[in-house]
């Protein structure tokens, strides 16, 4: 609908994901052994960054001490050469290297473009891995199949998918304004757009309805769908959209949101330039940022 839109950041990363590669533990293993193969290694989920601004990928040959005996997952192919991701015991890292935190890095801006595109990807499946150890079935633990994408249980010998958490986070317009709020677990002055996850049996614009009343007491009109990002923090896919309302005053849920408020587009544009004292907007990398920036610029909005 918005064809105008921006991209949010970690999306479209370049590598050709060859999922038809995954069920075939041949060329997985040739693949594994290939002088070009490379593996993104994780300590603490924190990936290895390279560079003097931490802004590269700390790729290691597959062979490195590194990530000898660790489960490689496989990401995909830069051209013809593999690559992997692996999750390491905590160690010190190599030298020009650092493992950093990667959500700061990416909400401050400091990391971004097509790397912070591939290793968020590569960090969602290590975080599932981590979290995912035993059979949801029966309790046993599982192994890793399929180059990562598949855990498998060999007593029940049910089968374990990757898992996305859906999450709505809307723009709510309302005659030339937007509101945005306070999450009782924000920093005193950062406000954002509010979200929510997606509850079993809703559509994403029943979970937008259901929330914003929930949140701010408002009803909507008109919702539409903006954009989506993937969120590995831990596994989340954020899904954006705007939507409209008449209602003016808010009725805030006192467990989830501390203030909320009106704000015109020229309030926006004092909010991001950090004109405003007692606010500070979205943070760099989020979605949240995207929506607000395409809404203050004219990209979307129903009028």
């Amino acid at each position: 609908m918005f064809e105008k839109a921006s991209r949010p950041d970690l999306t479209y990363a370049s590598l050709d994901r060859a999922a038809h590669l995954r069920e075939d533990s041949e060329a997985l293993a040739r693949m594994r052994g290939d002088a070009d193969a490379r593996v993104l290694p994780f300590a603490k989920r924190e990936p290895l960054l390279t560079g003097t601004d931490f802004a590269g990928l700390g790729w290691v040959r597959a062979d490195d001490p590194l990530v000898v005996g660790a489960d490689l997952i496989f990401l995909g192919l830069e051209g013809d050469a593999p690559r992997f991701a692996a999750a390491i015991p905590e160690t010190e890292a190599p030298e020009g290297g650092t493992f950093i935190e990667m959500r700061s890095a990416i909400l401050s801006g400091a990391f971004g473009g097509d790397n912070a595109a591939i290793a968020s990807g590569a960090l969602a499946m290590v975080n599932w891995h981590s979290t995912h150890p035993r059979c949801a079935r029966c309790g046993e633990k599982t192994r890793m199949t399929q180059g990562g994408w598949r855990r498998d249980c060999p007593s029940c010998e049910a089968a374990h998918f990757p898992r996305t958490d859906p999450v709505v986070i809307m723009l709510l317009e309302r005659d030339g304004h937007c509101a945005l709020a306070r999450n009782v677990n924000f920093p005193e002055t950062l406000f954002s757009c509010i979200a929510g996850f997606v509850e079993p049996g809703e559509c994403v614009e029943e979970a937008v309805r259901r929330e914003s009343f929930e949140e701010l007491g408002l009803t909507l009109g008109h919702v539409a769908y903006v954009s989506s990002q993937p969120w590995p923090f831990p596994m989340s896919l954020m899904m954006g959209c705007i939507a409209e309302t008449a209602d003016e005053a808010f009725t805030l849920e006192a467990a989830e949101i501390a203030e909320a408020r009106w704000l015109s587009r020229d309030d926006v544009r004092r909010l991001m330039a950090g004109e405003i004292a007692d606010m500070m907007a979205p943070r760099k990398g989020a979605i949240a940022g995207t929506l607000l920036d395409d809404w203050v610029n004219g990209r979307i909005g129903f009028g």
